[in-house]
């Protein structure tokens, strides 16, 4: 595989994993992977932590498409993103030196409230009403009505995302290599007045969803992009829709999105 240059490490927790991340950092430099200051110096992105801290270290860099990303567990444990431990970091160095490594890629999701920028999540976007009530919504595939939406929310998640939050609601594990976004209703109001699908359902890469909520209420939608939470007022649409940038990783032999999965759940 290609040579990288330089790396740039993501640690949240500073000096509690100083010495992991000095300990790292003569790992790579031993491959002639310089360590640099910020992040648009690198072409390797590196994140010390778990799963959630791999999706901060996405969100926190902006979600390039042009370098690598890799996580590096302070724990052992089983994750979904995360593919190495730092004690043993001579694997990082044969995947970073192999001939065999290859790139995978993992779609990410862009959504885009009102008429704001487009933000971006890789693992998966919730709305609910932030009071104890029921929300309302119509929700659009392409610009045709395809239901009106009564209950808690809904969940919209990309295929790697659908291990998670997704999963437990009843929603499909999806491959990594479908370009799609998964729609998953949270505790929807299914009666003689109100009608929805009442099963999650695919959408994909070409096919945008958009919700407009009911503005006769005021929700206080909270929406939640991976692991960060948003507040706004005054949310009437939120388009959702395969994003064209994609976030690359290192797929490692005999540890696919299939095998994880096995390991977490079977």
């Amino acid at each position: 595989m290609n040579k990288f240059e330089n790396v740039y490490f993501f640690d949240p927790f500073g000096k509690d994993t100083e010495r992991i991340r000095k300990d790292l950092m003569e790992v790579f430099n031993n491959m002639g992977i310089h360590t640099v200051k910020t992040s648009e110096e690198a072409d390797l992105i590196a994140s010390i932590g778990g799963d959630g801290t791999f999706l901060q270290a996405v969100r926190k860099t902006g979600f390039r498409d042009d370098c690598v990303y890799i996580g590096i567990a302070i724990q052992e444990d089983d994750y979904m993103y995360v593919d190495f431990d730092y004690k043993n970091s001579h694997l990082i160095s044969e995947a970073l030196t192999s001939e065999d490594t290859e790139v995978r890629n993992y779609p990410a999701i862009e959504v885009k409230i009102n008429d704001n920028k487009p933000s971006f999540c890789l693992n998966e976007f919730t709305l609910r009403s932030s009071i104890v009530k029921t929300i309302m919504m119509d929700v659009y595939i392409d610009d045709f009505l395809f239901e009106q939406f009564h209950g808690d929310g809904v969940l919209v998640c990309t295929p790697t995302g659908s291990t998670g939050y997704n999963k437990s609601l009843g929603g499909a594990v999806v491959d990594p290599l479908v370009k799609a976004i998964q729609v998953t209703e949270l505790a929807s109001v299914n009666n003689n007045k109100y009608r929805t699908l009442g099963t999650s359902f695919l959408l994909n890469k070409d096919r945008p969803l958009t919700l407009m909520i009911d503005k006769s209420k005021d929700y206080y939608p909270i929406m939640s992009l991976d692991n960060e939470a948003l507040s706004l007022q005054n949310t009437e649409q939120v388009q959702i829709r395969v994003a064209d940038r994609i976030i690359k990783t290192l797929r490692l032999p005999n540890n696919t999105f299939w095998h994880k999965t096995q390991r977490n759940f079977l």
